[in-house]
């Protein structure tokens, strides 16, 4: 899930200078002294380094509302805006007739189960098909809060938070489960405050690899950018300048030697927080093909077992995560609510599979 306070980005238009503001993030106070181009590759999707310093170099680059070059070094507070002759791209929302799992509904929210392989968003590359053009069409006037949408996300620009009407968090395309959407501005603000307080109960099931010596345990480090591949989440020492606090508790629910079934529970809601937090501590999520987890980690040499886990590859196409409850205090008349769900089908083949073959071979004791 992304739910966190991040980078303000902003489309403006500066009137001075005749220049259309694209992009707008202020540096943290615990930046590190960075190239600028680097800096901002980090932070604009689809922005490869040359563009960058092609822009810097026509002057479209500002920081403090100085035209700077792309070997400035970023610092802490330095407010960056990315400046063009035209205003920014304007991205209408197309309603679709997408199927869509509502939980429930009522005057200030609806509850949603996902689907997996369901972008929830319209963004670069998926203007169509997302859980957003199926809310449009399926639920008329959904709010949409710029403020709200900019606070839930890290890095995206606000032509896309424009997009997000009704959103106060996100699951990622291949994460199944319980979503909350708003109804009205009433509920979308007091929804966005739960989750930037973190006042909520999430619960996650994960299927990952390798077993643990503990019943139960905390992932506690900071999660932010890859230091060399901006797709990637990298986790950071708690006292490290670099990311965001996160923790994640995990217990676990069931064993099959060398893979996993655990719970976990948020205290915060990094980007892709349970499947950083897992890899760094050695259990990458099963079949997550970001974070390593789509090749074979524990078990055997034998073919039979190769064969064995591909074929749960294929039953499960996708990283094992599913959002399974969410609990918080109604937006309106203040009363805790709580959502459960099942595991979808994917999952639960994957997980009867697993067990199967956990206790017909005893994990060749």
């Amino acid at each position: 899930m992304n739910e966190e306070a991040g980078l303000h980005d902003e489309h403006e238009e500066d009137e001075e200078q005749g220049l259309f503001e694209h992009f707008k993030v202020t540096a943290d106070k615990g930046q590190s002294p960075l190239r600028i181009d680097k800096f901002l590759m980090n932070r604009i999707e689809n922005a490869t380094r040359s563009k960058i310093q092609q822009a810097a170099e026509n002057g479209n680059i500002l920081v403090n509302d100085k035209p700077v070059k792309s070997n400035y070094k970023v610092k802490p507070h330095d407010v960056i805006t990315v400046v063009f002759a035209h205003p920014p791209r304007e991205i209408e929302l197309i309603p679709q007739n997408i199927p869509i799992d509502v939980v429930y509904e009522d005057d200030a929210l609806i509850i949603i189960n996902k689907q997996p392989g369901m972008v929830v968003h319209p963004g670069y590359g998926n203007y169509k098909g997302t859980l957003v053009n199926a809310l449009v069409y399926h639920f008329q006037n959904l709010p949409t809060s710029k403020a709200s949408a900019t606070q839930v996300s890290e890095h995206k620009q606000s032509t896309e938070a424009l997009l997000r009407p009704g959103l106060v968090h996100r699951l990622d395309k291949n994460t199944s489960g319980i979503m909350v959407v708003a109804k009205s501005e009433l509920a979308m603000t007091k929804l966005a405050k739960d989750f930037f307080d973190r006042n909520l109960d999430r619960i996650y099931i994960a299927l990952v690899w390798g077993d643990f010596q503990e019943e139960s345990g905390t992932v506690v480090g900071n999660i932010g950018r890859h230091q060399r591949d901006r797709k990637l989440m990298d986790v950071y020492p708690p006292e490290s300048e670099f990311g965001k606090h996160a923790v994640t508790h995990y217990k676990v629910l069931e064993r099959f030697g060398y893979v996993t079934l655990i719970e976990c529970k948020l205290e915060t809601g990094r980007t892709h927080q349970i499947r950083a937090h897992m890899q760094h501590i050695g259990h990458s999520l099963f079949n997550d093909d970001t974070y390593g987890g789509n090749r074979i980690l524990k078990g055997t040499t034998f073919a039979k077992y190769k064969q064995f886990v591909e074929n749960c590859f294929e039953l499960l196409p996708r990283h094992a995560l599913h959002a399974k409850s969410l609990g918080f205090n109604h937006p309106v008349t203040g009363k805790y609510i709580h959502f459960d769900s099942e595991l979808p089908a994917d999952m639960q083949a994957a997980i009867a599979k697993w067990r199967g073959y956990a206790t017909s071979n005893k994990m060749d004791e």
